[in-house]
């Protein structure tokens, strides 16, 4: 079995425009998991470790990217972002930002917001991994602050793309949640709130300064596109995660 044929990886139309960056975000199709997990990418789901080692050697293999070259965040629902410039593993925060070559962000998710930004000027990358509580404590405003103060990005130079993750048509959620989001984003149907947690962090990117068309969205909710992607939200503790890595090379 060619199992490298068989993986899954979305790309993004904005971001495959600078070849000097290297960015996918997994889907769940193909590894050597199986049912339930797919292509789980995550140690943290009960999964076997020696599967998740032989899914993440096809998927960073596939990109030419060497594992001990990532950076991870620590997630913990958060809306700390931090400026990295080694490998390793980066406690308290939710978003990664670097200027330094051959060094990947990498964040994991099944169904929180994944976003992925590329300063085309002054080659920077960033990687945000936005739940409803980071989305509610403003992430994406906070990671595009911290790429001005710490490193002088100018919003106007950045381009994202606003990965799958659970969509206003499947995301219901109780009202002390619907009432930490902003009224523009929360869809009320039959006396049920729902949340639009990509437009949430799309209008944080436009309020931060970032051009409009300069934001990709994916049209695909993780809830209810079971062949397509993981979701905790669906799946519960039978749910592996996808993976998304992006950065200079």
């Amino acid at each position: 079995m060619n199992e490298v044929a068989e993986i899954s990886c979305l790309s993004s139309e904005k971001l495959s425009m600078f070849p000097q960056i290297r960015f996918a975000l997994s889907g769940r199709q193909g590894g050597v998991s199986g049912s339930p997990y797919g292509f789980n990418l995550s140690y943290h789901v009960g999964e076997s470790e020696e599967n998740v080692r032989r899914n993440r050697g096809l998927f960073f293999g596939s990109l030419g990217i060497q594992q001990s070259r990532l950076a991870y965040a620590k997630q913990c629902h958060s809306a700390n972002a931090v400026v990295v410039h080694s490998p390793g593993s980066n406690e308290s925060c939710d978003a990664m930002i670097t200027n330094s070559k051959n060094v990947y962000l990498a964040i994991t998710v099944a169904d929180c917001v994944p976003i992925f930004a590329f300063d085309t000027r002054k080659s920077i990358v960033a990687a945000i991994h936005a739940g409803w509580r980071g989305t509610a404590d403003g992430i994406s405003s906070t990671t595009l602050h911290t790429l001005e103060t710490e490193l002088n990005s100018d919003p106007h130079d950045l381009v994202a793309f606003v990965g799958p993750s659970a969509g206003s048509c499947c995301f219901e959620v109780g009202e002390d949640v619907a009432k930490r989001i902003s009224d523009q984003f929360v869809v009320k149907r039959e006396g049920r709130a729902f949340v639009d947690l990509k437009m949430a962090n799309v209008a944080q990117l436009r309020e931060a300064g970032m051009n409009e068309e300069n934001i990709e969205v994916s049209p695909y909710c993780t809830i209810c596109n079971p062949d397509r992607f993981h979701s905790y939200r669906r799946d519960k503790e039978r749910s592996g995660r996808m993976l998304g890595v992006i950065g200079l090379i």
